[in-house]
């Protein structure tokens, strides 16, 4: 069973769940090859809600302070070290 990282509900027939990557465009791979990815429901937490990462500032930069923060655990990393690898601290 999948959950959705920004609401914690359940895979549904009605809102099934991508995959989405915390860091995207050029560091879309590196995302993928760290595991830095989260399950989100298509629609009202991913795409269309009000609180979708693709539509809502807030919630983007939750994920991406929740993104570095598990890279620089998961690595060993400290913060110039994240910055170096993906561009930006989030934190």
């Amino acid at each position: 069973m999948r959950y959705c990282w920004l609401c914690g509900g359940p895979e549904t027939s009605a809102d099934p769940m991508d995959t989405h990557h915390i860091f995207g465009g050029s560091n879309r791979k590196k995302s993928e090859r760290m595991g830095l990815t989260v399950d989100l429901h298509h629609n009202k937490c991913h795409i269309f809600g009000k609180k979708a990462v693709h539509n809502c500032a807030e919630t983007m930069q939750a994920l991406h302070e929740y993104g570095q923060r598990l890279a620089m655990e998961n690595m060993g990393w400290d913060k110039d070290t994240f910055r170096r690898e993906f561009g930006k601290n989030y934190l």
